[in-house]
C-alpha cells in the first residue's frame, strides 16, 4: 500500500514527503496530515493524491467513466488485495481477460487511476506468469505490457517480458 502511494506520487508529479503508515492486521494504508484526521484507505488516499496533483481526469471525465474507474479501484482492494491463492489469482485474470477484451484500458478508451493502481497491485503476480499462462491471459498481458511502458508508471518496478513470436509451433 504505502510503497504504490509513494509510486503514485512520483508519477503524478508531487513533491512526496507524505508519511505514510499501516493500520490493522490487513496492513490498511494510512496518509497523516497536517490538519485533522488521517485518511485511512488505498483508494481515498490515491484519489486525494490525483486531486491534489490536479489530475482529476485520472479519476474519470464523465459520471460513467467515474464510476468504471471507482468499481475497478474497489474490485482492486477487495479481489486483488485480498485475493492470495492461485484460484483467486485464476479467478482475477480470468474477470480482468474478459473485460478487457473489447478495450484499451480499465475504463474503455482512457488512462486511468484504475489502470496504474491495478497494474501496481498485479505486477508481482505477472512477474511470476508463464509464457503460456501470459498467453492464455492475452487480453491481460497486452494491457498490463501497455500500461508498464505508459510514462512515468513502471519506475523501479521490473519490466515483465512478453514474448511477441511464437517460439514454438504444435506441429511436430
Amino acid at each position: 500500500g504505502a510503497e504504490e502511494l509513494e509510486l503514485l506520487e512520483r508519477l503524478l508529479g508531487l513533491p512526496g514527503g507524505n508519511k505514510y503508515g499501516v493500520q490493522g492486521e490487513r496492513k490498511v494504508p494510512v496518509l497523516q496530515t497536517n490538519n485533522g484526521p488521517g485518511l485511512t484507505g488505498l483508494m481515498t488516499i490515491a484519489a486525494h493524491l490525483v486531486r491534489q496533483a490536479r489530475k482529476e481526469q485520472l479519476l474519470g471525465s464523465t459520471a460513467e467513466e467515474k464510476a468504471v474507474v471507482q468499481q475497478w479501484l474497489e474490485y482492486r482492494v477487495t479481489r486483488v488485495n485480498g485475493g492470495s491463492s492461485k484460484e483467486d489469482t485464476r479467478t482475477i485474470l480470468k474477470d480482468l481477460n474478459m473485460h478487457l477484451e473489447d478495450k484499451v484500458y480499465l475504463a474503455g478508451n482512457i488512462f486511468t487511476l484504475a489502470d496504474i493502481l491495478m497494474y501496481y497491485g498485479l505486477h508481482h503476480i505477472m512477474v511470476d506468469l508463464t509464457v503460456q499462462e501470459k498467453e492464455k491471459y492475452l487480453n491481460v498481458s497486452r494491457w498490463f505490457n501497455h500500461i508498464q511502458h505508459y510514462p512515468g508508471v513502471r519506475q523501479h518496478l521490473s519490466d515483465v517480458v512478453f514474448i511477441k513470436n511464437r517460439l514454438y509451433t504444435n506441429a511436430h
